[in-house]
C-alpha cells in the first residue's frame, strides 16, 4: 500500500510543475502554479506552486 501512495503523490507532484508550467507570462504561470499547490496541499502547496511557476518562468527566458 506505501509503494501504491508514493506513487500517486509523485504524480501529484509532476502534474502541479506541468500545472506551474503553463501561461505565457511570469504572472500567469505563478498564478497557476499557487491554484495547482493550493488544489493539493493548501496553503503550503500554494506557496511552493507560486515559487515553482517563478522558476520556470526564469528557467524559460531565451538566452542572449
Amino acid at each position: 500500500m506505501r509503494i501504491r501512495s508514493t506513487a500517486t503523490l509523485a504524480l501529484i507532484a509532476f502534474a502541479g510543475a506541468g500545472l506551474a508550467a503553463c501561461g505565457h507570462n511570469m504572472e500567469q504561470r505563478v498564478a497557476t502554479g499557487a491554484i495547482a499547490g493550493a488544489v493539493v496541499a493548501g496553503p503550503p502547496g500554494a506557496v511552493v506552486g507560486a515559487a515553482t511557476g517563478a522558476v520556470i518562468n526564469e528557467a524559460d527566458k531565451p538566452k542572449r
